[in-house]
């Protein structure tokens, strides 16, 4: 691929969520209820994912049938239209209605030519007519992604059983085109992993690639010069004023001295000039490499849960497909995820994700942070490390992609946090009871990311839609 990154933007964060809110709100806001777009054409919004909105009915007022003759039409069809723009707006993406209705086969295969010409992010398809599935069917077979809102009378269970699990699809059956808020935010989040870049910092080559299926750009540059530019980043007043920030944040600081969370602190930097430098948007670092040859003074622990509370994926040992699952999770639920170790508690057949490097806003980037003691790294008693403490009684969804066409996803319950000591091992330890494992020790998988919410539907939805291969642990 080429050095250019298709990323729009210049610093090393990720795509915003308020650039995508600010640039749809004023697509919405020109938007007219009235009238047809007979061309697929781009709308003239830069920057968000288009989507095509587009009706299948009967022509004029028709004689029985589900929704029925006394169902209002041409009214649910202006509201079905204003909900699902709106539910664009919320996440980001803009939804441009083709307030002509397709009618009759012809019109269908026209517009599945025109979608083939010059194709949106995806399709919504909406029938108001339980006599329209064939059409939607054929919407369906020749335009991916397609999103499918069957409002409810206008289904029975067996128009819906095929077509419901069928890949690049996703069906919305309910009252409300609301709800087509999550099918449209995978729609976006498939539009914003295309323009990550992912540095990985390991070995001592340079290379260029692009991800199967996901589009992730990913540039390997050598290990040394992580440690090169620490060595010449000095302690600002932003290293110094960070340094305050975290440890006073904290709720407890057990071993790090001041040094130690300086130190911490000009790695945060180190990291954010590399990933500058290569017009990047997430990191993968091989820190116990650097750590075993004594390379640098402290692991980048701190850095990495600090990064990630920021929405810039940061992951430890150079673990790509763990960076590439953290930044799904980033992207499609707006909230940081953990890559762990697991481990097997036998006593009571449960199941612990530990690591030393896990973000604090695990509830989501806006909201407060979840309660931290600051501690060294473990298995070097070097550097500052978060342990933080996840809500006992919180439901918990777990991600690893094995491939960029495959993933594991299980979920659970957390049921306490362990402490070291008296434990080994990683500092934030999460102790947590799985859903689909009768023996926690078949938890598949390695530095899978476990991240708040019972997201496990939402993540197969997702994978269904763009082809992705998933399964839970307990499956075969």
């Amino acid at each position: 691929m080429s050095n250019d990154c298709r990323c729009t933007h210049t610093c090393g964060g990720a795509l915003t969520r308020r650039r995508f809110l600010q640039a749809a709100g004023a697509a919405a806001a020109g938007l007219t209820l009235g009238g047809s777009l007979p061309s697929i054409a781009r709308a003239a919004t830069d920057g968000n994912p288009l989507v095509r909105l587009v009706f299948v009915r009967p022509p004029g007022k028709y004689w029985l049938g589900w929704p029925g003759t006394a169902y209002d039409v041409e009214g649910h069809q202006r509201e079905f239209t204003a909900r699902a723009v709106e539910a664009g707006k919320s996440v980001g993406v803009d939804v441009v209605p083709n307030l002509e209705p397709l009618y009759d086969d012809q019109a269908v295969a026209a517009f599945i030519e025109r979608c083939k010409g010059n194709r949106p992010d995806a399709v919504v398809v909406a029938l108001l007519h339980i006599g329209n599935w064939p059409q939607v069917q054929s919407i369906a077979n020749a335009v991916n992604p397609c999103l499918v809102f069957s409002p409810i009378g206008t289904s029975f269970t067996g128009h819906t059983q095929g077509i419901s699990r069928q890949k690049g699809v996703n069906v919305v059956s309910s009252l409300d085109a609301a709800d087509l808020r999550m099918p449209l935010r995978m729609v976006r989040t498939a539009f914003e992993l295309r323009q990550q870049r992912i540095l990985r910092i390991a070995g001592d080559e340079r290379s260029d690639s692009v991800l199967d299926t996901l589009g992730i750009a990913v540039r390997h540059i050598p290990r040394r010069m992580f440690h090169e530019l620490f060595d010449q980043t000095p302690e600002t007043d932003a290293v110094r004023a960070l340094a305050d920030e975290v440890a006073a944040g904290a709720k407890e600081v057990r071993e790090p001295n001041r040094t130690d969370i300086l130190n911490a602190s000009r790695t945060y930097f180190t990291i954010k000039k590399l990933l500058a430098d290569n017009n990047a948007t997430a990191a993968a670092i091989d820190c116990l490499g650097m750590v075993g040859g004594r390379l640098v003074p402290t692991p980048p622990c701190m850095a990495f849960s600090r990064l990630n509370d920021e929405r810039v994926t940061a992951t430890c040992e150079a673990d790509l497909m763990g960076c590439v699952t953290m930044l799904f999770v980033s992207h499609l639920f707006d909230k940081p995820g953990f890559l762990q170790d697991p481990v097997w508690e036998s006593t009571r057949n449960r199941w612990i994700g530990a690591h030393c490097s896990c973000a604090t806003r695990l509830d989501g980037y806006d909201q407060p942070q979840t309660p931290y003691i600051l501690r060294h790294h473990s298995e070097s008693d070097l550097g500052v490390s978060m342990q933080v403490l996840w809500r006992v009684g919180q439901r918990f969804t777990m991600i690893d992609f094995q491939t960029p066409n495959s993933l594991i996803v299980d979920r659970g319950t957390v049921v306490g946090n362990i402490d070291t000591p008296p434990a080994g091992g990683c500092r934030t330890q999460v102790l947590c009871e799985m859903d689909t494992l009768k023996d926690a020790r078949d938890t598949q998988g390695f530095h899978q990311v476990m991240f708040y919410g019972d997201h496990l539907q939402d993540v197969l939805n997702y994978c269904q839609l763009y082809g992705i291969d998933a399964r839970t642990s307990g499956a075969a």
